[in-house]
């Protein structure tokens, strides 16, 4: 991503809409907000000192994301994020990463195979010590290194967006030292096949990783947490 794409990205996040959407936004996937619950312009306004047309539009737009149903005459409603939603983000995820561990290898650059190599490095570090907020970190920065290397905005952002997606059900299932170690060394073989220029190899690779984290999260009680927590 070129430095005007960054600071257009940056500027809108900051900007009051963009506040306001990603605020809602992360207030839905963090579990704030359950399916069905209404959303009311005054309230999330006077939350957030702001007037109901940011609000408004950062509804409407998360709506187009599918997280918000606006039924004319009555509200705003959280849809949010079910367990065959997850599923589905991790089949589409396990295709895209695939393709974008492809680009990776063709496209990386020096300085993003170096944070790559540290990130693996650290991960396997703080595994060995048990420190696990550090490693769920590190595995937010493997896949955003990642996704920075494949050189396609478009394929970026999609992919920025369903890992958002998924981080509630994430923190949960990663935070297991063998659901963490068996990450890390995905981890590393992707960042190897990538190093050797294997292209073949880091797309079946990182496809076998989401499928691998899917697998994961069923066998650790995915659909019972999220039928819980909506």
């Amino acid at each position: 991503m070129s430095d005007y794409e960054h600071a257009y990205e940056a500027s809108d996040r900051y900007s009051l809409r963009g506040q306001v959407f990603h605020k809602i936004r992360d207030d839905i996937l963090n579990g704030r907000y359950h399916e069905h619950d209404e959303l009311k312009e005054i309230k999330i306004g006077k939350e957030m000192g702001v007037s109901r047309t940011p609000v408004r539009e950062a509804l409407r737009q998360l709506e187009l994301e599918g997280l918000v149903q606006i039924i004319p005459n009555r509200g705003a409603f959280v849809t949010g994020i079910s367990a065959d939603d997850v599923r589905d983000i991790y089949m589409i995820r396990s295709r895209l990463e695939g393709l974008c561990a492809r680009w990776a290898t063709e496209r990386i650059s020096r300085e993003q195979m170096e944070r790559m190599e540290e990130n693996v490095y650290l991960s396997e570090f703080h595994a060995a010590k048990g420190h696990m907020d550090q490693i769920a970190e590190l595995d937010n920065q493997f896949h955003h290194i990642l996704y920075n290397a494949c050189g396609s905005k478009m394929l970026e952002h999609l992919l920025i967006d369903y890992h958002e997606y998924v981080m509630r059900v994430r923190r949960r299932t990663l935070s297991t030292v063998e659901r963490s170690t068996a990450s890390n060394k995905e981890h590393r073989a992707i960042m190897e096949a990538i190093r050797a220029e294997n292209a073949d190899l880091a797309e079946r690779l990182a496809t076998e990783h989401m499928q691998s984290a899917y697998d994961n999260m069923v066998r650790n009680g995915l659909f019972e947490l999220l039928k819980k927590e909506n």
